[in-house]
């Protein structure tokens, strides 16, 4: 391999990921009105990075292998499987995470409350001190519009983006 050569494919997949991690983080910002660092790296959220990242990198390897390569139905494959993971299994931990969260934070309602009548049973149900109170991660997953959102958008910089083959 030469070195004046570049990855195509590579770069348009991590800029793909980088313009949906700033355009959440935007999002973010506009609707809470809090810039939120971690949505710069974090999952979940509109557009999905994941979506833009394999969607782009099926993409280019079309334009750049050919629609009938190996190399293209092993990129489409992938993307079907990250999209459909995105909008299923960890979105769905997502929302459990979201209820664990709830239900700790009633817990700890109901220690406050009770603290004097219950002390040592609710100390050993729910130990302040312990990593395991923290709250779950909440963003984990997509809706099906934040995974096409995402989609589309890697769709649109692999177009974008010129192919040269040095």
């Amino acid at each position: 391999m030469r070195t004046d050569q570049i990855n195509v494919v590579l770069v348009i997949a991590v800029l793909s990921w980088f313009l949906a991690q700033v355009i959440k983080t935007l999002l973010h910002l506009i609707t809470t009105k809090k810039f939120c660092a971690e949505r710069l790296t974090g999952a979940g959220g509109m557009p999905s990075a994941h979506s833009a990242c394999v969607c782009s990198t099926a993409m280019a390897t079309c334009r750049v292998c050919g629609i009938c390569s190996v190399e293209f139905a092993l990129a489409m494959i992938l993307a079907i499987v990250v999209m459909y993971d995105a909008m299923g299994v960890r979105r769905a931990a997502g929302l459990h995470a979201r209820e664990i969260n709830r239900l700790r934070r009633v817990v700890n309602e109901l220690d406050e409350e009770y603290m004097d009548k219950f002390d040592d049973e609710v100390d050993e149900f729910v130990d302040k001190n312990s990593d395991e109170t923290k709250d779950l991660k909440e963003y984990l997953g997509h809706t099906p519009l934040e995974v096409l959102c995402g989609a589309l958008l890697g769709m649109i910089v692999s177009l974008a983006m010129p192919i040269v083959i040095v």
